[in-house]
């Protein structure tokens, strides 16, 4: 089952007080970025997030689940009703990642 389109753009704006997010469809469900970088995933109308050491204290509840079959364990995020807690968790994670990697020009 892939992702209703009015969740993903409800997790884009709760998430938006950590930068720029976009989303990017990919396999049938998104990959959600904050200012160019990859933090999580939208599958099946839940919300995950990268596990990083930083962002595991910050949340309410740790919960460790695949966003798919054969994908590693991410943190589930089930309380997407708070902008702030969304916010803080989306910045910290993005602290914590690596910068992409650039783009080899052709």
């Amino acid at each position: 089952m892939a992702s209703n389109s009015d969740f993903v753009q409800y997790i884009a704006d709760q998430c938006a007080g950590a930068g720029a997010i976009t989303v990017k469809k990919m396999f049938g469900d998104y990959g959600i970025y904050c200012d160019g970088k990859i933090f999580g995933l939208i599958c099946d109308n839940c919300f995950y997030v990268k596990p990083t050491d930083a962002v595991r204290p910050l949340l309410r509840v740790v919960d460790m689940r695949p966003p798919y079959d054969g994908a590693k364990d991410y943190f589930y995020i089930a309380d997407v009703d708070d902008h702030d807690y969304l916010s803080l968790i989306v910045r910290e994670t993005c602290r914590s990642l690596p910068e992409p990697k650039a783009k080899k020009k052709k």
